[in-house]
C-alpha cells in the first residue's frame, strides 16, 4: 500500500449502526474518489462491517478507527482492517499497533505526544480533536520544530475548513464525518454520499 496519508485528501470517518449498509456505503465512497475508509469501533456492528467491506469491496482501503486497546487491534486486524486509527496513544496500545503489521495513525494532541511517538519512529499521526486542540494555527506552529512529522487532523473538520488544513505542508489528509451522516446512511441515499465524496476528493488545494 502507498503511504496512507497520500492516498486521498479526505478519509471518511464512518459510524455504522447496520452492517447491511457497509458494502453499498463503501462502494459509494470509492466511486466518489475516496478509497480510504475508517469505520469506527463505536457500534456493535463495526467489526462485521469491516469484514464485509474487506471481502466485497477490494478496491477500498478499509481501516478501523476508535482503536483503544490491544484487544481492539487484534479484533480489527482479524476482521480485515488494513490500517488502524486511535484517538490517543498509550504504551500498551502503541506496542500492539507496532506489532500488528499494518499502517496506523496514533492520536496526539500535543507537541510532547508527537515527539514521544517520533522517538519511536512513528511520524504519521492523527491530530485529534483537531479544532478544539488548536486547529490550523496549532498545526502550523508544530511544523517548525517538528518538520518530519505529518498529520491527519480529525475532529471538527468540515468542507469549509478542510482546505486550510490540506494547504499545510505537514498535513497529508483530513478525517471527516460529514460524508456519511446517519440520516443519509439510514435512508440508503448512497448516490448523495457518492456526490459528497466526489466533492471532498476535489478539496486538496
Amino acid at each position: 500500500m502507498s503511504n496512507l496519508l497520500d492516498l486521498a485528501p479526505v478519509v471518511p470517518v464512518v459510524v455504522l449502526d447496520d452492517a447491511e449498509s457497509a458494502v453499498p456505503l463503501a462502494r459509494a465512497l470509492v466511486a466518489g474518489g475516496l478509497p480510504v475508509i475508517e469505520v469506527t469501533l463505536r457500534t456493535p456492528v463495526a467489526l462485521d462491517a469491516i469484514r464485509r467491506i474487506a471481502a466485497e469491496v477490494p478496491e477500498a482501503v478499509i481501516g478501523a478507527g476508535t482503536v483503544r486497546s490491544p484487544e481492539d487491534v487484534e479484533a480489527a486486524t482479524g476482521a480485515g482492517a488494513r490500517f488502524l486509527v486511535s484517538p490517543g496513544t498509550t504504551p500498551g496500545l502503541l506496542a500492539a499497533m507496532l506489532a500488528a503489521g499494518v499502517p496506523f495513525l496514533p492520536g496526539v494532541a500535543t507537541a510532547t505526544e508527537a515527539m514521544t511517538l517520533a522517538e519511536r519512529g512513528v511520524r504519521e499521526l492523527k491530530f485529534f480533536p483537531a479544532e478544539p486542540a488548536g486547529g490550523v494555527t496549532y498545526l502550523k506552529a508544530l511544523g517548525g520544530p517538528l518538520p518530519d512529522v505529518r498529520f491527519c487532523p480529525t475532529g471538527g473538520i468540515t468542507p469549509s475548513n478542510a482546505p486550510a488544513y490540506l494547504a499545510l505542508p505537514n498535513v497529508g489528509c483530513v478525517g471527516g464525518s460529514w460524508l456519511t451522516p446517519r440520516s443519509l446512511v439510514t435512508a440508503g441515499d448512497f448516490a448523495r454520499i457518492e456526490k459528497l465524496a466526489s466533492e471532498a476528493a476535489a478539496l486538496r488545494p
